[in-house]
């Protein structure tokens, strides 16, 4: 990167940190720093729902999974709405009733303590889990791209992030996170913008959507049911609900988000703002990755993304062997060059019979394409035993590094770091607040002063801070990062959001049994993944977004029936 590129990504990042440690001064109570003093506008709400949910991950994996998988991805998102109104017209006002500071304090008056601590435990497993991965998913690539080691870059990032969620609580989050917004938004628009103006000339944005289309990449929707397929339109409606819901409705970095705002209203205008701006945002993401797809149909690509992995292949005895795959990758290149142009002409010509003939040899020559990238990778795990040979998370940057200006460069870098920031400390003061509230204060050392609970809560984010750093430095890379945030999701969120939705909609059922029919659910879940992944779940395996459907209904039928197994008193009004 130029110097320029350097100024821009540090007085970005140091912007965003001094802004958040100078908004959030004097906030001395433990209100204030933890539910940022109950003023935030619904337009503010929405921005730091959305920056939570839009990590690093986001900007790094979803235009590689575009790339190489088209843009189904995308109906991953199509239950997120509904999801916005269930909560909305259900949650928020028991929440907003109950004066909560966490949303497992509601779970002890509508059960008990023991299933308030089970659902907090849950959370904070999943949320430390997710926590680590936020913070090394950037750190790995941007330290492969940079140079730096990847000790390092997990450390800058960890570090900043903390500084101001330490200091500022919730309102430091929600302050930066309006910052981080912007630049990642808008850093990602000119990405979009600059990849069209960098295909060849003469085609233009309409004629890059023609090439997507014949080469399948435009495949929005898919009707097929399938079990097995991770992301179709069912799964989207059913299994993607269930998660949102999870996520958004019982998560306390979510949570935390909305029990800010200053009244119910604002607090599900900012929710309902999310639904609507968040699908066409990742229809813009994923859209950038598959015009990244176009340009390297004219463009000469990289057998394999990862340099740095390719530099290390390259000084084994491996390197003529690789060095055979990329001349046939570039063979198939040019093949598949020649005909994309002549795509393009008979496109232009309205020559249908043309048009199916060049794209069967096109869609013959990606295949080819597609299992010499595989072979590559076969060949750099021979060669390197142990190494991460998916790069589909390093696509996107590489194209940024070696074709966008200077000065942009450093902007979506920036972009990377904001994003990684923005999740990681709405996380951290989550699994803070969750610590010191539902178990410190209630269980742990009660009675205390307000600015004892305030210090102990800034103690204790500090501490899942060094954690979090810690964790991200023994993590190694899952197939997508985007999916393996996913994963851990949908395998804890579906028992948590079981039991709120007992305690919302079946007012007959008691503690014990939403308590044993949650750990049963949480059980059936694990077990059900063990099995798909050692691939002996025959006719029942399943994609992991369906996980968060099942778990939550275990939860209710499991619950139903020891209920009626073993019922129990109702508790005193």
């Amino acid at each position: 990167m130029s110097w320029i590129d350097w100024v821009v990504l540090f007085g970005t990042l140091i912007f965003i940190v001094a802004y958040g440690v100078y908004k959030t001064r004097g906030k001395k109570d433990i209100d204030n720093y933890l539910r940022g003093g109950d003023d935030s506008k619904w337009w503010a709400i929405g921005l730091s729902i959305m920056a939570t949910q839009a990590s690093a991950i986001t900007f790094l994996s979803t235009p590689g999974q575009a790339y190489t998988d088209g843009m189904r991805f995308v109906q991953y998102y199509f239950g997120l709405p509904i999801a916005m109104i269930i909560i909305s017209v259900f949650f928020l006002p028991i929440y907003y009733r109950a004066k909560v500071y966490t949303a497992y304090e509601y779970l002890e008056s509508r059960f008990d303590l023991k299933t308030r601590m089970l659902a907090a435990f849950i959370f904070l497993i999943q949320r430390g889990l997710a926590a680590g991965i936020t913070i090394y998913a950037p750190s790995i690539i941007l330290s492969s791209l940079l140079g730096w080691p990847l000790q390092a870059t997990t450390i800058v990032i960890g570090i900043l992030v903390i500084i101001y969620t330490v200091s500022g609580g919730t309102a430091a989050v929600t302050q930066t996170q309006k910052q981080q917004m912007a630049v990642m938004m808008g850093g990602m628009i000119i990405a979009g913008i600059l990849v069209i103006y960098s295909l060849p000339s003469g085609v233009g944005f309409g004629d890059a959507l023609d090439v997507a289309g014949k080469m399948e990449k435009l495949n929005v929707i898919t009707f097929d049911f399938n079990l097995e397929d991770r992301y179709n339109i069912w799964s989207g409606l059913t299994g993607a609900v269930f998660l949102f819901m999870s996520y958004f409705g019982t998560d306390q970095s979510q949570v935390q988000r909305y029990l800010s705002g200053k009244t119910l209203s604002e607090s599900r205008l900012g929710l309902m703002m999310n639904g609507l701006l968040k699908v066409p945002m990742q229809f813009i993401i994923l859209l950038i990755g598959v015009l990244v797809f176009v340009y390297y149909q004219y463009n000469q690509p990289p057998v394999f993304f990862n340099d740095n992995l390719t530099e290390q292949v390259m000084s084994t005895d491996y390197a003529d062997d690789f060095r055979d795959l990329e001349a046939d990758y570039m063979d198939i290149f040019n093949a598949k060059r020649e005909t994309v142009l002549q795509l393009n002409e008979a496109i232009e010509a309205g020559d249908e019979t043309i048009i199916t003939d060049v794209q069967t040899q096109l869609n013959a020559l990606q295949k080819d394409s597609d299992n010499i990238r595989a072979e590559a990778k076969a060949l750099v795990s021979t060669a390197l035993p142990g190494a991460e040979t998916n790069d589909k998370d390093y696509i996107f940057m590489t194209y940024v590094m070696t074709v966008l200006p200077k000065g942009i460069i450093g902007l979506l870098f920036a972009v990377i770091f904001s994003a990684a920031m923005s999740s990681t400390s709405s996380e951290l003061s989550a699994l803070g607040s969750t610590t010191t509230i539902d178990f410190y204060k209630r269980r742990i050392n009660q009675g205390q002063t307000d600015t004892h609970y305030l210090k102990s809560s800034k103690l204790f984010t500090l501490s899942w801070g060094i954690i979090a750093i810690i964790f991200a430095s023994t993590l190694s890379l899952f197939e997508n990062l985007i999916q393996a945030v996913n994963l851990i999701g949908s395998l804890f969120y579906p028992t948590v959001l079981g039991i709120f939705v007992v305690a919302f909609f079946f007012k007959k059922i008691r503690s014990n049994a939403v308590f044993m029919g949650a750990i049963l659910s949480q059980a059936v879940i694990i077990l059900v993944h063990y099995l798909n992944t050692i691939g002996e779940a025959g006719a029942f395996t399943m994609g992991f977004l369906w996980y968060n459907a099942l778990g939550c209904i275990l939860v209710v039928l499991f619950s139903y029936i020891f209920n009626l197994v073993k019922p129990e008193k109702p508790l005193a009004a």
